[in-house]
């Protein structure tokens, strides 16, 4: 919420002519009092939600960095954040729940602005969002959910019809089964069933999942997930009814999988650990489903332990990892090459987040002024005009940031940005 201190200037000498300063966060968003979990942004780049082992959310408002909502949208640790168009914000916590609110730019004005970190009184109770949709999941595995658009038939969404708000196109998530914890749920809104299950892997013993991925085309689904044996799964699923076959397994890691990400191409996917291995393993296509050679692409010793918050940025370039060491990193995502090491934090990183790459700018724009013949309303027209004319300069400039956001355990969250 306040600038970050000044990029330090570096004399020149033969000694350190070479040397760059050392990188400096644009800005750091200071609100939770407690450790931060989770991070997303949404709304073409002019919100970023960051939530935290309270159970707090908060909505930033990235032209001015500012709180415009604040919530408590879970009794225990928020796992995992998401976004579902424009004005659905998706949270997963520790208390078995994921939840769907309507916070679109109208719900902001009355929603609760003072931060988690300011709160001097116990009793305080924020207004929440509308609640949309509510899903009881397994969270003991401590495993966020994954979720994509599905273009399931209107035979799959039940009786409830997609009228006014409802028209948001239909998702699919992906959680760890209720009953077994190696197993997976496929749930799909707004119908809010479970559509499929994916049964633990008898044949190897892989522990619980630790971390998802999900993908859908047509009929076609294909789920990515990665255990705390250090295995790491792909399963697809074709036709309606037809069981799921796992196409990929390797076990690239010794430690738990923290993270998972797949590439915007949908032709690879990255893997990051307990232990101090990256992986980038090859994600089989409709063509050459049975084609994949059962190893990784790429391994990456890191020498750093505990790697999570794992992220690709839409433009499939980079990506980043949160360190338990308090550095963020990041890398070339077609040969894993550090690429930079940023120090600021000074205790562990838990979550990234990149802002999306040339973002479409539908919606963005400020609603139009309605004028009158009367001069004295015409001229507070004017006056509103323009504020409104520098509130989408200051949009515009969010948006086409290439913002790089992390979460630490010391309650603050640190903007970027890069490349």
């Amino acid at each position: 919420m306040f600038p970050a201190n000044e990029r330090l200037s570096v004399v020149s000498t033969p000694q350190n002519k070479e040397r760059l300063p050392p990188a400096q966060p644009a800005y750091v968003l200071r609100g939770h009092a407690a450790q931060v979990h989770a991070l997303h942004f949404t709304r073409d780049n002019t919100r970023l939600l960051t939530a935290d082992a309270d159970g707090w959310v908060i909505s930033w408002n990235l032209a001015f960095k500012r709180p415009v909502a604040v919530w408590k949208a879970h009794d225990t640790a928020v796992l995992g954040l998401g976004s579902w168009c424009q004005d659905r914000v998706i949270t997963h916590g520790r208390d078995n729940k994921l939840l769907v609110w309507q916070l679109g730019a109208a719900d902001e004005d009355v929603m609760e602005k003072t931060l988690p970190v300011n709160c001097t009184s116990q009793a305080l109770i924020p207004k929440d969002p509308w609640l949309l949709h509510s899903l009881t999941v397994n969270t003991l595995n401590f495993c966020s959910f994954a979720m994509c658009f599905g273009a399931l038939s209107a035979s799959s969404l039940g009786n409830q019809a997609l009228e006014g708000n409802e028209r948001a196109k239909p998702i699919i998530l992906a959680v760890p089964n209720t009953m077994d914890s190696g197993g997976i749920d496929i749930f799909q809104l707004p119908s809010e069933s479970r559509i499929s299950s994916i049964q633990a892997e008898k044949s190897t013993n892989t522990g619980m999942v630790m971390a998802l991925g999900i993908k859908a085309e047509g009929s076609r689904m294909q789920v990515t997930a990665g255990y705390e044996s250090g295995h790491t799964m792909v399963f697809v699923h074709g036709d309606p009814g037809a069981p799921w076959q796992m196409v990929y397994v390797a076990q690239p890691h010794t430690q738990p999988v923290l993270s998972i990400a797949t590439s915007p191409s949908q032709d690879f996917f990255i893997t990051s650990s307990a232990d101090a291995t990256i992986a980038k393993h090859p994600l089989p296509s409709a063509r050459s489903i049975w084609n994949t050679d059962m190893k990784p692409l790429k391994l990456l010793q890191t020498k750093h332990s505990g790697r999570q918050g794992l992220q690709i940025r839409s433009d499939g370039k980079i990506f980043s990892t949160a360190g338990w060491d308090a550095r963020i990193r990041i890398y070339s995502a077609k040969t894993l090459n550090e690429l930079a090491v940023l120090k600021w934090h000074k205790e562990g990183c838990y979550a990234t987040a990149f802002a999306e790459i040339e973002p479409s700018l539908t919606g963005s724009a400020p609603q139009a002024v309605e004028t009158s013949s009367s001069s004295g309303v015409a001229a507070v027209a004017r006056q509103t005009s323009n504020l409104n004319t520098v509130q989408q300069r200051r949009n515009d400039k969010a948006q086409s940031t290439h913002w790089l956001a992390a979460g630490s355990k010391d309650g603050k969250v640190s903007l970027w940005d890069i490349y």
